[in-house]
């Protein structure tokens, strides 16, 4: 068949098979981000089937949603050990064979890892479908927080076994691509993530929410977002706000989220104020109301947090890997230690909360960052690479899409 070239204005409508094993509501990074892909895929005239297991909120039977230009295909699930909350998806790679013979994708995307992911990697090759896919969560690092340490190789395994049957992988940062194919993962390309500055940004800033928090007008409030579990460094986070109170008493601590050191962390930090799980404007009214956000994770692939906090206009101290070494310049935006020093962590924290000026400086030059930091560059990168994979598959050669 002649090749067909086409222009960089061009766009090639395709049916794009998102297989994932988490999908709104839940509340996670990966969750959110695959949302925002979806939403603008079919905003860019592109067709989805959504192939996700049942969710806790779909338990009385709610059928698969299918709306013009997306449908869903629901498949059997079981909880992730110590992720209840998240669920494997189960099903025959036979069923996937049949129905994507009936309507083919041109591509699939892989945005999980789990025995679903593998289903629809095997339905696709056995079809001569290609397959991208997203790395997006550190299992293999994850796994020596819960125990099962001595399994971190396996699981590395795993994932580079799956990964490397696939025609692309995206991940999120250069580090993260080097430290990947340092593994021997192959066919990495980094995609950005970016960030929603309307919904999230400084003029959300509450009084009266800081008031719930009995802050005065000059309170300083330091703020954590995310997962309360054993893989996000939280006995560091619990130090150094200790060390930091010890220097400024009037400091309020928030935290954001859940998870199960949830009941630990409340009984021995009684002082601290705990927020559960929020989102969209309410999450963003907790973000703009604080002053400073200390993130002490070492497990992110990327760190969504991160950027959400820059947008809001908050001081970040952060070690200096995934998102922050990606858009954090240490003193000009935010503060940055390096992953093997707790020392400096701590000593940056502690310069904020005693340091107003500093503050203020940081919170300034954070939200100028993030104003730069549109989604719409980063799916400009996944939507060129979903046209080039399917125009290959068809014999096209699609000049637009770039590695």
């Amino acid at each position: 068949m002649p090749s067909t070239v086409l222009p960089c204005h061009a766009r090639l409508a395709l049916r794009i098979a998102v297989v994932t094993e988490t999908y709104r509501p839940e509340i996670n990074g990966v969750a959110r981000t695959v949302g925002h892909m979806v939403d603008e895929l079919l905003a860019r005239g592109h067709q989805i089937e959504l192939i996700r297991p049942r969710q806790v909120s779909d338990a009385g039977g709610s059928p698969a949603t299918k709306l013009n230009g997306f449908e869903e295909r629901l498949t059997i699930g079981f909880p992730i050990p110590k992720y209840p909350e998240l669920q494997l998806g189960i099903t025959r790679m036979g069923r996937l064979t049949k129905a994507w013979c009936k309507r083919r994708p041109d591509v699939v995307h892989l945005v999980t890892e789990g025995p679903l992911g593998w289903s629809a990697l095997l339905a696709a090759r056995k079809l001569g479908i290609p397959v991208v896919s997203d790395f997006h969560t550190n299992f293999h690092d994850y796994s020596r927080h819960y125990g099962f340490g001595w399994i971190s190789g396996l699981v590395a395994g795993y994932l580079r076994a799956l990964h490397n049957h696939t025609d692309r992988t995206f991940v999120p940062t250069h580090e993260m691509r080097d430290r990947l194919h340092a593994i021997g993962f192959k066919r990495l390309t980094v995609v950005g993530r970016g960030i929603d500055t309307q919904l999230f940004n400084p003029e959300r800033r509450s009084a009266e929410l800081r008031r719930s928090w009995q802050c005065e007008k000059d309170t300083p409030v330091a703020l954590y977002v995310g997962r309360l579990a054993a893989e996000k460094n939280l006995r560091l986070f619990v130090e150094t706000i200790r060390a930091a109170l010890r220097h400024r008493p009037d400091l309020r601590v928030v935290i954001v989220g859940d998870g199960p050191m949830g009941m630990s962390l409340r009984s021995e930090n009684s002082d601290f104020y705990f927020a559960g799980m929020r989102t969209g404007e309410d999450l963003a009214a907790h973000y703009a109301s604080a002053d400073m956000f200390v993130f002490p994770s070492l497990s992110e692939t990327f760190g969504n947090v991160t950027l959400e906090a820059l947008a809001s206009g908050l001081a970040v101290v952060a070690f200096d890997y995934a998102a922050a070494r990606e858009h954090i310049v240490h003193r000009h935006n935010g503060l940055v230690a390096r992953c093997d020093d707790e020392i400096a962590f701590r000593r940056h924290t502690l310069s904020l909360a005693s340091s107003p000026q500093q503050v203020q400086k940081l919170r300034q030059r954070a939200r100028q960052t993030a104003e730069y930091l549109s989604w719409s560059k980063a799916f400009d990168d996944i939507e060129r690479s979903l046209v080039k994979f399917a125009g290959l598959a068809n014999g096209a050669q699609v000049v637009a899409a770039t590695d």
